[in-house]
């Protein structure tokens, strides 16, 4: 039997990352794997699981195939391994965090995906942006337009979570989602 891909996506400082940490522990009991994304930014980068790789790195492991998926945005690039194909095959539900701008490809290819958008308040997500330092002012207001134009483009089947209150709250919605698809 197949796994189910689910693929988290949210604008940065949604809390993708910090639902994804507080929900590891129940998921994995469920035999949910998490897959780390390889990025073009420093894996000391505070509060995100990701493997940092420079862009020469990155291109090279593209040749070699060694992605399910990659997509470019926000001026740096990001890649899911591949090794998500044989934990879905073995029939492991797998657990991404993707890109609400790649989430037709990613459609193509996994057509049962379930799409999980994680979202908050603008003036929550500001905030976070600002305090987690990474991003320039301008930078932040690209993301902000970047994340209201995405908004836009959102189909009915994409299940929305609110992150704007309780980060167990958002769990519990997200195990419930899981649980009754």
């Amino acid at each position: 039997m197949q796994g189910r891909l689910i693929y988290l996506m949210g604008p940065s400082g949604s809390g993708k990352d910090s639902l994804l940490q507080a929900a590891r522990t129940s998921l994995e009991a469920h035999g949910c794997r998490f897959a780390r994304r390889v990025i073009t930014r420093s894996a000391e980068s505070v509060g995100e699981d990701a493997v940092g790789v420079s862009p020469a790195q990155f291109e090279r492991l593209v040749g070699e195939g060694a992605f399910a998926l990659n997509w470019r945005a926000n001026g740096l690039a990001y890649g899911i391994p591949r090794e998500i194909n044989d934990w879905l095959g073995a029939g492991h539900d797998v657990l991404i965090n993707g890109s609400r701008g790649h989430l037709e490809v990613a459609r193509q290819r996994y057509p049962q995906l379930i799409a999980v958008l994680l979202q908050v308040d603008e003036t929550v997500l500001r905030q976070r942006l600002l305090a987690r330092g990474r991003e320039t002012p301008e930078q932040i207001e690209q993301r902000l337009v970047r994340s209201r134009q995405l908004q836009k483009q959102n189909r009915g089947d994409v299940v929305a979570l609110d992150n704007s209150g309780p980060l167990q709250q958002t769990v519990n919605r997200l195990l419930q989602l899981l649980d009754d698809a």
